[in-house]
This record gives C-alpha cells, structure tokens and sequence, in this order.
C-alpha cells in the first residue's frame, strides 16, 4: 500500500505540533523538540521540520510511504521536486540516524 509523504518546512515546531494534530485529527506520531515531528495517518505521511528564512511554508520534498518498498531511495523529478520512497521501518530509521536515540517505532 501507498501513502502519500509531505514534508514541510515550519518555523515553529511546538506551535505547528499543535496545529497538525488538530487538522490531521490525530497526535504526531513522534516529536523531536523544535526540530521535527511527523504523523502517519490512514491515507497520509505527514512530516514537518524546523527551518528558517524563505523556506518557511514551503514543501521540503514529497515521496511515498510504501510498504513493499526495499530501500530508502530519493531522486529529483523533471520539475525539481525531491521525491523520496520508503517503507514505515526505512522512515523510522532515518529518524533515527538524524537523531540517535530517538527510539521511534513505527508499530507501537
């Protein structure tokens, strides 16, 4: 199964976290204080991350959360847009690698 992935760039984590969770009707899945935070929903793979100046309000990258996925992968689209495909596992792994000893585990 495919979920779409959407990655936002935000200049406030805590105040985003808040705004997120009531539009997605749900609490983010992981927070990393005033760097990131990201919600899985049914139909959605939603991450958010601290940024500054002109790239407030802007889509980092899309991409899909896939099941079948083997490997994390990214590649640059004809119109520029990142796209990255992974699995929930490769997701949390890469959280990980970012920020050691976050402990997220996509099943629990």
């Amino acid at each position: 199964m495919k979920k779409l992935h959407l990655a936002i760039g935000v200049s406030n984590i805590e105040a985003s976290v808040a705004e997120y969770s009531r539009r997605l009707e749900q609490p983010a899945d992981v927070v990393i204080p005033d760097q990131y935070a990201l919600w899985r929903t049914q139909t959605l793979n939603v991450s958010i991350r601290k940024v500054v100046g002109d790239a407030v309000g802007q889509v980092r990258h899309l991409g899909w959360e896939n099941s079948e996925a083997t490997a994390f992968t990214s590649e640059y689209g004809g119109d520029r847009i990142l796209w990255e495909e992974f699995a929930a596992e490769q997701q949390a792994q890469e959280i990980e690698k970012t920020w050691p000893g976050t402990g997220y585990n996509p099943r629990s």
